[in-house]
């Protein structure tokens, strides 16, 4: 049977709905307390919900940014199309196993009806290290935000411990910004394939690979590497785009805080202050979905990120219950839009 786009689309598209349906079903609470969670969000979840439209259209303009600089002049994509794919994509992301496996491939392939395969696979994945870049420097400025709260008389707390996990994630940044700076300067396709080669039972894959696409693996090592070195404005555009999307992220659980009447006192000076408290939540959510994003749907990881940082926040076990079923409510309801809009029909140059 051969392989088509079409298959591997559908393929794609039923491994989110049984995602999904899975997602429904794990949910550590029963559908009691679940429906409870609901209506004690309310009106609520209008705006959480909502958040999330802003949110994916700021990382479909850093895509766009992207885009721009790979595409040729006779290849166009609208920004509808790539909000639509980019919502989509973290669809399949955040609901299929080791996220990223899923929403990546799936671009590729729907992008390559706009554009070549090698340009497809380049914008893709520099999009992907952007996505993953903008988190480091959100956990980088994260860490002297909560210094500067600290600083500034919260009541925030710092001791050795917290000290010395502030350190080692600096120390993790700092690393990470290293590894990043070789990728960009020099690319990383042929490389990373090259490492998969060295897992047991993959070695003859990789070489195979290797040799059948050598020459489009390289053409996107080199676009990889001139996007920062040629065209630096649409580099940092992207970058600061994708970091203002992480920053957003505090707007959620925000809203959810507010319903327990956590505002800070009130007034711009009050609501700010607890703006600047839920970035902290989703800085450390983030981190530990992120360091164990191989789970399947990450499961209990984002539960239990929403438990360490209202802890470390001095927030109550409810809060933290509340926030962690609420935000897993929401990743449902785009998940299944996302999977929805992957049959919306494309209309493009190729069909």
């Amino acid at each position: 049977m051969k392989i088509t786009k079409q298959r591997i689309n559908d393929f794609l598209f039923l491994l989110g709905i049984v995602a999904v349906i899975i997602m429904i079903f794990t949910f550590d609470v029963d559908f009691r307390e679940l429906w409870r969670m609901i209506l004690k969000a309310g009106y609520w979840m209008i705006p959480i919900l909502a958040v999330w439209i802003l949110i994916y259209f700021v990382n479909a303009l850093a895509w766009r940014e992207i885009l721009k600089h790979n595409l040729e002049p006779d290849e166009h994509v609208s920004l509808w199309r790539i909000f639509r794919l980019t919502i989509s994509g973290y669809a399949l992301n955040n609901t299929t196993p080791m996220g990223g496996l899923g929403g990546e491939p799936y671009r590729i392939i729907e992008l390559t009806k706009d554009t070549s395969k090698a340009h497809a696979t380049s914008s893709v994945i520099l999009y992907s290290m952007m996505h993953i870049y903008s988190h480091f420097w959100f956990w980088f400025t994260s860490i002297f935000l909560y210094i500067g709260l600290v600083l500034a008389g919260d009541h925030l707390p710092m001791n050795w411990g917290i000290g010395i996990a502030l350190v080692l994630l600096t120390l993790f940044c700092i690393v990470g910004f290293y590894f990043f700076s070789i990728g960009y300067r020099r690319g990383l396709t042929v490389k990373v394939i090259g490492w998969i080669g060295k897992i047991p039972g993959l070695k003859k894959w990789s070489r195979n690979f290797l040799e059948r696409h050598m020459d489009t693996l390289k053409k996107v090592d080199l676009q990889i590497a001139a996007l920062h070195s040629q065209n630096s404005r649409a580099f940092y555009r992207s970058l600061l785009l994708e970091y203002v999307a992480r920053l957003m992220l505090g707007f959620e659980v925000m809203f959810m805080l507010i319903l327990f009447g956590k505002d800070e006192g009130g007034g711009f000076s009050g609501y700010t202050l607890l703006f600047l408290h839920c970035v902290l939540v989703e800085a450390i959510t983030s981190w530990c979905a992120n360091i164990i994003g191989f789970l399947p749907l990450q499961l209990g990881v984002q539960e239990f990120g929403y438990a360490v940082s209202a802890n470390a926040l001095g927030l109550t076990g409810e809060i933290g219950i509340f926030v962690s079923i609420i935000a897993r409510v929401r990743q449902i309801i785009w998940g299944a839009i996302g999977v929805a809009l992957m049959k919306v029909r494309y209309k493009g140059k190729y069909e």
